[in-house]
């Protein structure tokens, strides 16, 4: 574990801890006093991280907070391998699993900046066998009903998560097992997620479209479209059109073999309140094929691993209006309707809203933490969070690897303990 590093020397520390590709590329380590926030008070998190490690409930983790474009707080605690002892470091790689979502969804909206498709549009103009579903609807006998869905599902639904489409856990999950469409992981799979997403199509939905939040297979039946209408891999396209460009060099849907030694290992948590080395190959949960699967499943849903400087990158292109480093991504205007509240009457969360790819804060006090009118995060099913406040320029990356997580409290002491470092 790192040790604990004092005020006076924070940012000389933090330098070191950087990567220089990272430093290079402009998102630079500032002194946290010279961004409106205290180095004595951003200890009470390094503390705060490290009892979790001490406590056995965490291997380890990296967390990143930046305001005002500049590094304020960067620091790795633990292991990012309990068992052989590799310390933790602050260029190790995570699987991100949902947090794949918002850049995928950026995907989505790179083509329509060039005109390439309306998210307005139904998804069946692109593939076809989206154009008519069904849904499932329960029945008093116990059993379920199918029926035409009421519309067609745009690709805004997929957005929002509002086309009626679960993981398979739905009145019609016997469907779905008899089709082999279960669970989010697809790094094992050896077919496209075009192939999975067809097979999809004719299933009965948990929902018609744009009456319920319900979390599920939409952001892969995006990268599919992504597919079908760019003519490339999902990889090869959010490859070129946004990693290339922000700079995110360790974001991958699979490994390359020379940095196979960064990916930090899976853990579970026990009935004990410990943790214990996930299975491995073992299935969405455990240490997975992202080294030496087949290489075909490029899952927009949940498929990428990545490093928290290169997710930092990517919010603060968000949060900066689509551009970072000289370097225009996106428009500012579609930036703005990404991260406004899409969801209308529709239930989703207390104070929140569901935006385009990221959750929305519209009431801060109903989430009972500290936030900000207009934030925007999501986080992945692998413990890692995030979140992005404009009214602050604040953005925070959390990454670690426990699945699942049990009833841990370190997000939420994230949270506290960002915002009460915020002395400005």
């Amino acid at each position: 574990m790192l040790s604990r590093i004092r005020p006076v020397a924070l940012a000389a520390a933090l330098l070191l801890l950087v990567p220089q590709a990272l430093l290079a590329q402009g998102l630079t380590v500032a002194v946290p006093e010279s961004v409106g926030m205290s180095s004595e008070r951003l200890e009470r998190l390094t503390a705060a991280l490290e009892e979790y490690v001490d406590d056995g409930r965490l291997a380890g983790a990296v967390a990143i907070v930046a305001r005002r474009g500049k590094i304020a707080y960067m620091e790795a605690v633990g292991y990012r391998d309990k068992e052989s002892g590799a310390p933790m470091a602050t260029d190790a790689i995570f699987r991100i699993a949902s947090q794949t979502k918002a850049l995928a969804s950026v995907g989505v909206m790179l083509l329509q900046e060039e005109g390439r498709l309306l998210i307005t549009d139904p998804v069946g103009k692109y593939l076809p066998e989206f154009m008519e579903t069904t849904v499932a609807e329960p029945n008093d006998s116990g059993g379920y009903d199918v029926v035409p869905a009421k519309r067609p599902i745009t690709i805004r639904d997929l957005l929002t998560h509002t086309a009626g489409i679960s993981y398979g856990n739905g009145p019609a999950a016997d469907k779905w097992q008899e089709a082999g469409i279960t669970g989010w992981y697809f790094a094992d799979r050896d077919e496209t997620v075009g192939d999975v997403m067809a097979r999809l199509a004719e299933l009965p939905l948990d929902g018609h479209p744009g009456e319920a939040w319900i979390y599920g297979y939409n952001t892969d039946i995006l990268g599919a479209m992504i597919e079908k209408i760019s003519g490339q891999t999902l990889g090869a396209f959010l490859g070129e059109r946004l990693f290339g460009p922000l700079g995110m060099d360790d974001t991958h849907f699979f490994l390359p073999a020379g940095k196979v030694d960064r990916l930090a290992t899976v853990y579970s948590a026990t009935a004990g309140g410990g943790i214990e080395r996930a299975p491995d190959p073992g299935h969405m949960v455990g240490q997975g094929a992202y080294v030496d699967g087949p290489r075909k499943g490029f899952s927009a849903g949940a498929g990428l691993v990545s490093t928290a400087t290169d997710y930092a990158r990517f919010l603060q292109m968000m949060l900066n209006g689509g551009e970072l480093d000289g370097v225009r991504v996106l428009s500012r205007k579609t930036v703005e309707s990404m991260t406004v509240g899409h969801t209308g009457d529709i239930p989703f969360r207390p104070g929140q809203s569901f935006g385009l790819g990221f959750s929305v804060v519209e009431d801060p006090a109903a989430l009972g933490l500290p936030a900000s009118v207009g934030e925007f995060a999501w986080g992945g099913a692998y413990h890692s969070t995030y979140w992005v406040d404009p009214a602050e320029e604040l953005v925070v990356a959390y990454m670690t690897q426990i699945i699942p997580a049990g009833d841990i409290d370190d997000h939420g002491k994230l949270r506290a303990l960002v915002h009460q470092a915020i002395i400005d």
